[in-house]
């Protein structure tokens, strides 16, 4: 009896809650995309589509920016 070791295809969130726009003032959704330390997470481990992570990564850099996101989170 062989296991079915594949695992299921992510999908983008963004796509499925039919976000066009990204708002850099949204931090709760960003910080979902962001990791302890403050960095930007891949789409191989979020599941976002292209389009989506190329937007996301920029309106992280504009928050960080604006100074709603700090640009490393130090313990």
């Amino acid at each position: 009896m062989a296991l079915d070791t594949r695992s299921r295809k992510k999908v983008c969130n963004l796509c499925v809650d039919n976000v066009e726009e990204i708002d850099f003032a949204d931090v709760g959704r960003m910080r979902r995309y962001l990791t302890d330390r403050g960095k930007i997470l891949p789409r191989r481990i979020t599941g976002t589509c292209s389009t989506h992570q190329r937007r996301l990564a920029h309106r992280i850099k504009t928050a960080r920016q604006a100074g709603l996101i700090p640009y490393v989170i130090v313990n």
